[in-house]
């Protein structure tokens, strides 16, 4: 195998880590209330889990199902949300495909990455989020831009192997 099939491999299969990791942070959108109560029951029933953690789990269960029960069209909120992380997984079929031509979306989503940051940081206390809290989204971010940063590399080295290669004409 060359040089630059090998690289195209290695692109496509940090892609699809990628690509599963928006469907499955996006599907996980959906069933919260499901979600939220099976997390309470784990933390509850672990004495490995730190009082401050219980307790938000507990206040998070408990808003959702109190505007759950009062408003259930807030979690078209959420809907949207999880439409979203399914639309951007789909943006990066692009690269997949034709990585080069497509280095953009890489790029594109490196910056996306590194928005999480300050908007965590400055909604994080506005909507009451406990500091900690605000860390965990904030690995978002920072462990999403790690397999785009290597795409991207990868992308740059098969553009410098493609333009070594003589075209024949």
């Amino acid at each position: 195998m060359d040089e630059g099939r090998r690289l195209e491999r290695r692109i496509r299969i940090w892609l699809i880590v990628f690509i599963v990791g928006l469907v499955l942070s996006g599907v996980t959108a959906f069933p919260l209330q499901t979600e939220i109560r099976w997390l309470h029951e784990a933390v509850t029933s672990t004495s490995l889990a730190p009082d401050g953690l219980v307790d938000w789990i507990a206040r998070v269960r408990e808003g959702l199902e109190e505007t759950d029960a009062a408003y259930p069209f807030i979690a078209y909120g959420t809907d949207w949300l999880a439409f979203a992380h399914l639309v951007i997984a789909v943006a990066f079929i692009g690269p997949y495909r034709d990585p080069v031509r497509n280095i953009w979306i890489i790029e594109w989503g490196m910056i996306a990455c590194a928005m999480i940051v300050p908007l965590a940081l400055l909604a994080g206390p506005v909507r009451d989020i406990p500091f900690w809290w605000t860390l965990l989204d904030i690995s978002f971010g920072v462990f999403g831009v790690i397999p785009l940063w290597i795409v991207r590399r990868l992308i740059k080295r098969l553009e410098g192997e493609r333009a070594a290669v003589p075209v024949a004409v």
